[in-house]
């Protein structure tokens, strides 16, 4: 039973009160720090850090399945962490997708989570990440995509820092899907807006984001045609080579579209992707 007087989460009802003003003041103070729109992701990001026991947070949106862009990152470290769960197309970022639940990876360096996601997992503490907490985005159980908070320590969350994590999922997704404010900061317009209006903003937002992504998808048609696959199995293909290569997808399919490495069994002159 929860204590007296608490939430339903059995903490003090005050304190989650207290946390949830506090995301949504820092995150509407980050919005509104940032010099222009395209900005505001990267400012959401830092801000995640600055309200949470984490050393480094990451956005990635959900395209389908296999194909994920990220939408922003508080620094390299988590930019590589989001491209890695992209390049070897497992760890707590999908589990949490293709769950709709919140994966929580307290430890990197042995036991469970070492063992679910072993090549994640090794290649994280390369990174001197030792946990990762992903949060999928979006209403109910669609998930758009996830908030994923990297730690250099090995250890959980809290319970008033996972109801405050949790909160600030809410305030990212909303971010995500609405950006009222920094459209309407943008554009100088106000009023209600249409489901047309929304899917302008989330499309022109995104844009920027899978501008990164776009040689992948074009290498995997390539690599479809050279091999006569689907496209999951070419992007697997894409995936192998690049971890083998300890590249990035983005990298790799750099080297197809410029013709430079070929996936065809009969390539000669150059090199294949086997």
């Amino acid at each position: 039973m929860p204590p007296e007087g608490s939430g339903s989460s059995g903490l003090p009802s005050e304190a989650e009160a207290e946390a949830r003003t506090r995301v949504s003041e820092t995150l509407a103070a980050a919005a509104r720090g940032a010099e222009e729109p395209r900005a505001v992701p990267g400012a959401l990001c830092a801000a995640c850090v600055r309200l949470l026991p984490v050393t480094a947070a990451s956005v990635s949106i959900s395209g389908g399945k296999g194909v994920r862009v990220t939408w922003c990152a508080s620094d390299r470290v988590a930019a590589r962490m989001a491209e890695l769960q992209y390049t070897v197309g497992d760890g707590p970022c999908q589990s949490a997708l293709d769950e709709g639940a919140p994966v929580l990876a307290a430890d990197l360096t042995q036991g469970p989570a070492a063992r679910r996601w072993p090549i994640f997992a090794h290649e994280a503490v390369g990174l001197g990440v030792r946990a990762v907490f992903s949060l999928p985005l979006g209403p109910g159980g669609a998930a758009v995509g996830t908030l994923d908070l990297y730690s250099d320590r090995v250890g959980g969350l809290a319970d008033l820092d996972l109801r405050t994590a949790l909160f600030v999922r809410d305030a990212v997704t909303f971010a995500l899907m609405d950006f009222q404010s920094a459209d309407r900061a943008e554009h100088g317009g106000s009023g209600e807006d249409t489901d047309a209006d929304t899917e302008d903003r989330v499309a022109s937002w995104v844009a920027a984001s899978e501008a990164d992504h776009t040689e992948v998808y074009q290498a995997v048609g390539m690599v479809m045609v050279q091999l006569d696959v689907d496209p999951e199995q070419a992007l697997d293909r894409l995936r192998g080579r690049a971890y083998a290569d300890g590249r990035t997808v983005s990298q790799l399919a750099r080297e197809v579209l410029a013709r430079r490495l070929s996936f065809r069994p009969e390539a000669y002159g150059g090199d294949t992707g086997r």
